[in-house]
């Protein structure tokens, strides 16, 4: 398992012109609060950052802060970027309490999709409606990511949020209760079902007969 460090650097010198200034220097100005200590202004690299923010476990994972040497735990809670140049403008972090739980987004790993029923043996198409969701746990228990088997899914089913296997201790969050879809398998638009082909497959003059019948 990758351990994510940042080497931080405390910073006294504030406010929006400051922040320009550190900007140019190839820094970023970030912030780190919670857990019952106050916030602390502090500077990080930015290539450092950005090498580490290439790897999708970064934003789930607890990660070691070096502030002038002295580490805190925490994760990333919120990340801004620069409307069109690929810079990071500001980063906030949440220190982590080993007893207190919290509240992540964490990505969704779809596995087992072309070997699905709906997929190998009905030519389906699978489509996702969510990437990631919205879970509360310990520290200790937090996953990098949550699977979602496809495995035995078939044509036209849906998976919700419901079913869902969750890693032992995490629960989702109050905010993810609606029971929202996940991803489905179904057929590629165009593509007829064969209770459609059957039908079309009715000659013109049955149908018309079996109206007459039908209205007689």
């Amino acid at each position: 398992m990758k351990i994510f460090e940042l080497n931080a650097q405390l910073r006294t010198d504030l406010g929006k012109g400051a922040s320009r200034r550190l900007r140019r220097t190839e820094h970023v100005p970030a912030i780190i609060y919670g857990a019952g200590k106050k916030p602390v202004s502090l500077t990080l690299s930015h290539n450092e950052l950005l090498r580490n923010l290439e790897h999708e476990a970064f934003y789930s994972r607890i990660l070691t802060v070096n502030i002038d040497n002295q580490p805190e735990k925490a994760v990333l809670k919120d990340l801004q970027r620069h409307p069109y140049r690929p810079l990071i403008t500001h980063l906030d972090l949440l220190r982590v309490s080993e007893n207190k739980k919290l509240h992540m987004h964490i990505p969704l790993h779809f596995i087992h999709e072309e070997k699905c029923p709906g997929v190998k043996q009905d030519g389906g198409v699978v489509s996702h409606y969510a990437a990631e969701i919205e879970i509360r746990c310990l520290p200790k228990n937090l996953p990098e990511f949550i699977e979602v088997d496809l495995q035995n899914v078939v044509l036209n089913q849906i998976l919700h949020l419901s079913d869902l296997v969750l890693p032992s201790g995490v629960e989702l969050a109050k905010a993810a209760v609606v029971d929202i879809p996940l991803v489905s398998v179904h057929l590629p638009r165009g593509v007829q079902t064969d209770e459609e082909k059957e039908a079309e497959d009715i000659p013109e003059e049955a149908g018309k007969k079996s109206q007459s019948t039908s209205t007689s």
